[in-house]
């Protein structure tokens, strides 16, 4: 599946939307550029989950953990590791395995080895010509869930 959208409240309502999608226990890769829309949806994803703090880029904390309903969002930024061990090594496994809540991984890609087979994927890019577009690329969401 592919959305484009031509702004932030769009790419956030697409998230909202995407979130009412997702089960419990999901873990979600978040792969582009920088300036791409990635934490911008995350922002979207938390708020149809409830929660009401302010989502920005995990970058220097690596982990953001929210409260939300009807379950918790785990909000992680890989971009300042080297590769899967490096997470590994800080205990993120519990992440890839989320109980009672979902996983949003942006740039995800550096740690593509050790995400669980059934991670969804979603790949931003900016669209030619739109400086506000952006084309979001799902992959993995089996539409029956």
């Amino acid at each position: 599946m592919i959305f484009e959208s031509n702004s932030m409240d769009e790419t956030q309502t697409f998230a909202h939307q995407f979130a009412q999608q997702i089960p419990v226990g999901s873990v979600v890769a978040l792969i582009g550029n920088l300036g791409t829309g990635k934490t911008t949806f995350t922002q979207g994803f938390a708020k149809s989950l409830g929660i009401e703090e302010r989502v920005g880029s995990p970058t220097f904390k690596l982990v953001s953990e929210y409260e939300g309903s009807p379950h918790n969002l785990y909000h992680i930024d890989a971009y300042r590791l080297d590769n899967g061990l490096d997470f590994l090594n800080i205990g993120g496994e519990v992440f890839l395995i989320p109980k009672e809540a979902v996983t949003l991984i942006e740039w995800a890609d550096i740690i593509k080895e050790i995400l669980p087979p059934n991670t969804i994927y979603l790949t931003f890019s900016r669209v030619d010509g739109n400086p506000n577009g952006r084309r979001i690329i799902l992959d993995g969401l089996n539409e029956n869930d």
